[in-house]
């Protein structure tokens, strides 16, 4: 209910605001002024006096796509009273209701005469009346893909190997934004099609100060309609990472895509690379190979890229030394490992797994019990910062569950301490080994939703839930429907030393992705009627348009 009265205030500041700049606009075209003030009626109005379709008021005021649209209605309602210049427009774009209120309070403003016959026009006139056409065209083909992305599916891209070999490197897949239930956006006043900044600075920049591609200011709630269902376990699903520091909307922090290996309420655990839930082994899908990192050393120099013709993925990292080559390989299945280990050059194999109870950073608490110290400096650290794991031995560890009250002190609070602070937004402090959440010293906490465990299928090259932690409900974003496209080469592996040939994967595009199947349906059907459907109506539209033109 939160997010409804959030945006009801905003649509009533925006109509307050539309009303007090056009007020007098209105009662010229003949209308009461009071209809400038009604939300989606006021444009409903301006859309039948400028003859263009009145059903587009519908649009008005929906996120992200609603300024857009209020933009070119504004521009309609200027162009009703004679204001056609590009200066006029660029004014109504960025500053639009103090221009409209100008115009509003002007003395000399007068509707323009649209009952002109065209064929009186000159030649300025009617190019002007077709870039205008042209113009309204862009503008609603991007509107219109806007309302795809933001209200029906997502493009997303594999730049990464953290779940080959289901999803590979350059595959790139459409999202279901409504296989969980569709989550509101949350920032309705953005720039369509872009995540999270308009451009990146780079290695040399702090992420934090590249611009937003979204207003930080305007913002809703969480809030999810029509959830019928929620991830489940093997589950291939699209979320927005956790930890993200630099956006502060859940929505806009960057997408990640794993698999779900534990829902709320299981138990999780890694043994010597292997992965258990509630004890008992995962379950491997047809779809899904689990592969490890290996170590080989080679008597001579082995043939990486035919290795990579072979066998798709492979990085690796090449050494020499005086025994002979080392090869560190990353995503190895066991039936690749096995034909590798056999190779003629091959001495010795073996597949890299951390020693049990080293952790990847080790945290030891003080001896008054106030705070951790770290005693390992690595780039990398595991889940929560206190335990003695690392990727290969890890847990076991329960995921929390909506309802859950779990014991908060010195030992838990470093799994806990996101969920309370972040996740669910209280205030923690942490003060003379005492725990204090919303001012009031406490030793438990009542878990407020729903989190999970994202795992890589690579579970050897994959940053996931093991060193960010539980994965909250509101971040989950959809399930991957199909690849669209897959072209190998296209992401750099600064993992690896060598670097694959681009080409497309023809076999993979448009295939389903998150079935669990071996054999995946392929959709190659819904593109080419999509294909047929787009020329087909551009084509009888111009045979219209002309037949209209003749008469």
């Amino acid at each position: 209910m939160n997010y409804f009265l959030t945006y009801t205030v905003y649509v009533l500041i925006l109509s307050v605001l539309m009303g007090i700049s056009t007020w007098k606009l209105f009662k010229k075209m003949g209308y009461s002024p009071l209809f400038a003030f009604i939300p989606f009626y006021n444009y409903f109005i301006i859309l039948k006096e400028t003859k263009h379709p009145k059903w587009w008021a519908i649009l008005s005021y929906l996120p992200i796509v609603g300024p857009i649209m209020m933009s070119v209605f504004h521009i309609y309602l200027m162009k009703k009273f004679g204001k056609t210049l590009f200066q006029n427009q660029l004014l109504t774009v960025i500053l639009p209701f103090i221009y409209m209120a100008t115009v509003n309070y002007s003395k000399d403003v007068e509707l323009e005469d649209e009952n002109a016959d065209e064929l009186f026009l000159t030649d300025e006139e009617k190019s002007t009346k077709k870039k205008d056409t042209f113009a309204g065209s862009i503008t609603f083909a991007v509107v219109f893909a806007t309302i795809i992305h933001v209200f029906v599916t997502q493009p997303f891209g594999i730049p990464t190997g953290s779940m080959e070999r289901t999803l590979l490197v350059g595959d790139f897949l459409f999202v279901n934004k409504w296989s969980y239930g569709y989550r509101l956006p949350m920032r309705p006043l953005a720039i369509p099609f872009l995540q999270g900044t308009i451009f990146d600075s780079g290695e040399k920049g702090n992420p934090k100060d590249d611009p937003k591609s979204y207003v930080d200011g305007v913002k809703l709630p969480y809030e999810r309609i029509l959830q019928f269902n929620k991830p489940q376990k093997n589950d291939v699903v699209v979320f927005n990472y956790p930890q993200d520091s630099v956006h502060t909307a859940i929505d806009r922090k960057d997408p990640y895509v794993k698999r779900c290996v534990a829902v709320a309420g299981d138990t999780f655990e890694m043994r010597a690379g292997r992965l258990f839930v509630n004890g008992k082994p995962e379950t491997v899908l047809g779809d899904q190979e689990v592969q490890h990192g290996y170590t080989v050393l080679s008597g001579e120099q082995i043939d990486i890229p035919s290795l990579y013709d072979t066998y798709g993925f492979l990085p690796v990292r090449e050494e020499q030394q005086d025994k002979g080559f080392v090869y560190i390989f990353q995503g190895l299945t066991d039936k690749t490992a096995k034909e590798i280990k056999a190779l003629p050059s091959v001495i010795s194999m073996e597949e890299n797994i951390f020693p049990k109870g080293s952790a990847t950073i080790s945290y030891k608490l003080n001896a008054d019990k106030t705070a951790y110290t770290k005693s390992i400096d690595t780039t990398q650290s595991i889940f929560p910062i206190n335990k003695p794991w690392n990727q290969d031995w890890y847990g076991p560890l329960t995921i929390p569950k909506k309802g859950d009250v779990v014991t908060i002190n010195q030992e838990t609070l470093p799994e806990y301490q996101w969920i309370i602070s972040k996740y669910e937004n209280n205030k923690l402090e942490n003060k003379n080994g005492k725990i204090f959440i919303n001012g009031k010293e406490t030793n438990q906490y009542t878990i407020k939703q729903d989190y999970y465990m994202m795992v890589g299928d690579n579970r050897d090259a994959s940053l996931d839930a093991r060193f960010f932690g539980f994965v909250p409900e509101e971040n989950i974003v959809g399930k991957p429907m199909f690849t669209w496209m897959s072209v190998q080469g296209v992401f750099s592996d600064a993992s690896s030393t060598y670097q694959a040939p681009k080409k497309i994967r023809w076999e993979r595009m448009f295939k389903a992705t998150n079935t669990g199947e071996a054999n995946k349906a392929s959709y190659w059907w819904i593109a080419v009627m999509i294909l047929i459907l787009f020329f087909g109506w551009d084509y009888f539209a111009k045979l219209f348009r002309k037949k209209k033109t003749e008469e």
